[in-house]
């Protein structure tokens, strides 16, 4: 998950959060609207979601430049292209804000890619590699089992399930599973203050020391001049007691996707994880896919009352498999598959 001090120029008018002090959190209450009636969707296996988010956790810290960053990739890639889907890289270099290269590579993986009509569901695959919130480890890399491994888990499940189905059972849209690298390398001033920022002269034009995957595609989209109706980001969405609620940046640039997503849940009954509420903004990877012309909304796991926006896990060492839930995999998992078969 990412925290940022400046918010993309694109969206200056915009108060993002980040998850330092700088951040201001608002929580509106109304009711959902009328129902209507689901589609027939296939279940989401909440016991292989995560058995998934458990074998990336197992390879250790997805840290950019370490060997079980490049272990898990391939292990990722191998897993779509079993279930049949079509796999594209996009390998990168990006300098983090205290002047390291990260070697990285976006990954996309396509379902019924000669599907005219598209929706992306998007997620990050590495870790971040300091524990910064942790009051004993605060150097320590941490097992990012929500933060990380839980959107993927839940993008692998749902890959496996559209490619299981038959011509017949197959939902009205392609998808695109688009997993963004060298997002939680950033540089957070609440918990960091000690180290020099590199990168603050070009936050101050409003790009990221965070989302570092995201800003690279935004730029060199892939597939080339892509165009989905939508676009899902899912960040920290595997721990127990999960809440969602209506992130402000997700309202403003595709509330009727929000609101899609959002009903979908209360139908299947997973109303205490996707609150009615509407929450403040966040730099996360859906600002610059926005930029880059998606419309994304984020669903990502945070308090919605009180003065805190993260839950205690966030970027500390208990971000490990103690944390996450099925059923809050379930509910996320089911929520998404059935919102595509709603196209």
């Amino acid at each position: 998950m990412n925290l940022s001090r400046l918010a993309p120029a694109a969206f200056v008018a915009l108060l993002l959060l980040t998850g330092c002090p700088e951040k201001k959190s608002t929580v509106e209450t109304d009711t959902t609207p009328a129902e209507a009636a689901l589609p027939k969707a296939p279940a989401f296996n909440a016991d292989s979601a995560y058995a998934y988010t458990a074998r990336q956790v197992a390879f250790g810290p997805r840290v950019p430049n370490t060997p079980a960053h490049v272990t898990t990739g391939d292990w990722i890639i191998r897993k779509f292209k079993e279930a049949g889907l079509t796999v594209k890289e996009q390998p990168f270099e990006a300098m983090a804000f205290d002047g390291k290269m990260l070697r990285s590579r976006n990954i996309v993986a396509q379902y019924q890619p000669q599907a005219t009509r598209r929706i992306a569901v998007f997620t990050h695959w590495d870790t971040r590699p300091f524990a910064d919130k942790d009051e004993q480890n605060k150097n320590a890399p941490l097992d990012g089992a929500s933060d990380g491994a839980s959107g993927v888990g839940i993008a692998l499940e749902m890959a496996r399930v559209l490619a299981a189905q038959p011509d017949s059972l197959a939902p009205g849209v392609g998808v695109d599973f688009i997993l963004f690298d060298s997002e939680d390398y950033g540089y957070d001033s609440a918990t960091q203050g000690e180290k020099k920022n590199l990168l603050a002269e070009q936050e101050n034009r409003g790009e990221s020391s965070w989302c570092l995957g995201s800003q690279y595609w935004a730029k060199h989209l892939l597939p080339a001049n892509y165009k989905p109706s939508y676009g899902i980001l899912l960040d920290m969405v595997g721990a127990k007691n999960a809440r969602f609620s209506r992130e402000e940046l997700s309202r403003q640039q595709a509330r009727d996707v929000v609101d899609k997503v959002w009903n979908t849940a209360a139908q299947l009954g997973f109303s205490d994880y996707f609150l009615f509420n509407d929450s403040g903004g966040i730099t996360d990877d859906h600002v610059f896919t926005n930029q880059a012309g998606v419309r994304t909304i984020d669903i990502i796991d945070h308090l919605p009352v009180g003065d805190d926006y993260f839950p205690a896990y966030h970027h500390t060492t208990q971000d490990n498999m103690s944390v996450i839930d099925k059923r809050t995999l379930k509910a996320v998992g089911q929520t998404v598959l059935t919102t595509l078969y709603n196209e």
